[in-house]
């Protein structure tokens, strides 16, 4: 069966560097991340940045904050004193070339310069205005490789996120394979055969206006990937839900519907429907679905990457 294993110093990620107990916060502290040192640390080989170090910024050093200055905003001292805001800048685009070779990257939340999401922006007063900024560092990464699987580590103790977040740099990475292998409409389509159930269990449009993309005899092979990527990975990043994986799993028990006897038709039915109602995690009706197809081999479901998306010993699937 189809197995997402890579060498781990094949899965590069950038993260901040503070998440991997590197003492470079403002008090000299750090934010270790259980997840990212101790479980997906095991796959995966970290690049580690801290754009205030990287600018110059002493340790221990005064704290920094996003503020509203008229229609800019900047990163600042409390007092509005010692702007940073343009070598933060500088120094985003600079490693955003360097994650071009990455799968992933787990920000810091909250942070002025590493926040994906709901920064606190404040008013040159000091008055809280509102938390909807997004760190100036982190800004330049997303922007520059918006295909780029980025988290932030307070987000990442959400099981679905989670589990959500370390689907798509696999896939991301079965992505830079491909590439790397040099890309055919032959190999885009079985790339897309491959992930049909991934796709499937976070969005069936998006699905289908994928299929409908491929069937283009006429588009440019380099064109057909650009976009192809675009959509899958927007795609993946749709949160999947108990309903949309239980149409996945009845798509995938109708291949073994004349193979197995009543009673375990049965039980194939009764696991997926107590799944959908949230009386058992995914992991149940999938191990069951393993099971069969072990018995009843067909090798278009054991190329499918929603059976195996990742290592099994990060047990992702077993909360929800």
């Amino acid at each position: 069966m189809t197995q997402s294993v890579f060498a781990k110093e094949d899965l590069t990620i950038g993260i901040s560097a503070c998440l991997i107990g590197e003492k470079v916060r403002y008090d000299s502290g750090n934010k270790p991340s259980n997840f990212c040192i101790n479980e997906l640390g095991k796959y995966v080989t970290y690049k580690a940045f801290c754009p205030e170090v990287a600018i110059g910024l002493p340790i221990p050093r005064p704290t920094i904050r996003q503020i509203k200055q008229d229609d800019m905003i900047i990163v600042a001292q409390p007092d509005g004193s010692g702007d940073v805001t343009d070598p933060l800048i500088e120094y985003g685009k600079k490693v955003a070339e360097l994650t071009k070779d990455m799968v992933g990257y787990v920000f810091c939340a909250n942070s002025p310069t590493c926040g994906m999401e709901r920064v606190k922006i404040y008013s040159p007063e000091g008055n809280s205005l509102k938390s909807d900024g997004i760190g100036v560092f982190s800004n330049e990464i997303m922007k520059a490789n918006p295909l780029l699987p980025c988290e932030e580590n307070g987000r990442l103790n959400d099981p679905i996120i989670r589990e959500n977040f370390v689907a798509r740099i696999y896939t991301y990475k079965r992505w830079h394979n491909l590439v790397a292998s040099g890309v055919t409409k032959h190999k885009l389509m079985t790339f897309h055969s491959q992930h049909k159930y991934s796709v499937m269990s976070h969005n069936i449009v998006a699905y289908k206006a994928l299929g409908r993309l491929l069937a283009d005899a006429d588009m440019d092979v380099e064109e057909m990937a650009k976009l192809y990527i675009s959509g899958l990975m927007d795609a993946l990043k749709i949160k999947a839900t108990r309903r949309s994986h239980t149409n996945t799993l009845q798509h995938i028990q109708g291949y073994f519907s004349d193979h197995l006897s009543a009673e375990q038709r049965k039980e194939l039915t009764d696991t997926i429907d107590e799944y959908r109602q949230g009386v058992m995690p995914l992991m149940v009706p999938l191990a069951l679905i393993k099971h069969y197809l072990l018995e009843h081999p067909k090798e278009y479901l054991t190329q499918q990457t929603y059976l195996n998306p990742y290592p099994a010993d990060l047990k992702l699937r077993y909360g929800y």
